[in-house]
């Protein structure tokens, strides 16, 4: 099970909220995207397009992609490497990436 280390209170971020599918999730400001789904218990991330099979963060920096989520209309963005900011709107992405027509 994934923790994030107990900081003192003058150590750690403000109370925010971020939404997740339209839900609301608490969050502490500086924290990664990554690590508020973690600890919101946020299980898959997403799932491939091939296989359905579900994906997690695997290295929390930047080079596995398995932390994929859409933040703010933006596909495919690493969540470990995000601060979270009160008010982001975040979906967990199913199946093949959207293509978009170009402007």
């Amino acid at each position: 099970m994934f923790r994030t280390m107990t900081l003192p209170a003058q150590e750690r971020g403000r109370a925010i909220e971020i939404l997740l599918d339209g839900k609301r999730v608490a969050a502490l400001e500086g924290d990664t995207l990554a690590a508020t789904l973690l600890n919101a218990e946020v299980v898959p991330f997403r799932r491939t397009a091939v296989s359905g099979q579900g994906r997690l963060p695997l290295c929390l920096m930047g080079v596995c992609f398995d932390c994929l989520v859409e933040v703010d209309g933006v596909q495919n963005t690493q969540s470990c490497m995000v601060q979270v900011r009160d008010g982001m709107r975040v979906s967990l992405p199913a199946g093949a990436r959207r293509v978009e027509e170009p402007k």
